[in-house]
């Protein structure tokens, strides 16, 4: 059972810019579609941003485009959220996960939290006005 962890979330300024990185929690060869989740208090948890398992189609939700940047480093299997212009809607518990599945799907797959087999514990957000 492959579980990942996050990393690098906390507390930063309106305007600010933070990183988080998601690692599995062993050693794997296997390379994994996968993705950013955020919930706030009081609401369902959305869909951030998703990379396909070779990194080379992303998609994210609208209100980050052009503000956030997802890349994995295949070699380790990490996986980065580089998030620039933070604002304080931004704040929440940020979760990665990732299929179980292989291979390549439509964009709307990666959508869906129902998509993803295994997920991280979650790192908190905070971003201040």
């Amino acid at each position: 059972q492959l579980q990942v962890v996050e990393s690098g979330g906390g507390l930063v300024q309106a305007g600010g810019s933070l990183r988080l990185s998601c690692a599995p929690s062993e050693r794997t060869s296997s390379n994994y579609n996968m993705g950013w989740f955020r919930q706030a208090p009081g609401k369902e948890r959305e869909f951030v941003a998703g990379i396909s398992w070779t990194g080379s189609r992303t998609y994210f939700v609208d209100s980050v485009k052009d503000r956030f940047i997802i890349s994995k480093d295949k070699a380790k299997n990490t996986l980065y959220l580089q998030m620039n212009s933070l604002k304080p809607e931004d704040t929440a518990v940020y979760y990665c996960a990732a299929m179980a599945a292989i291979g390549d799907y439509r964009a709307s797959t990666y959508y869906k939290p129902e998509s993803y087999n295994y997920w991280g514990q979650g790192t908190q957000v905070t971003v201040s006005s």
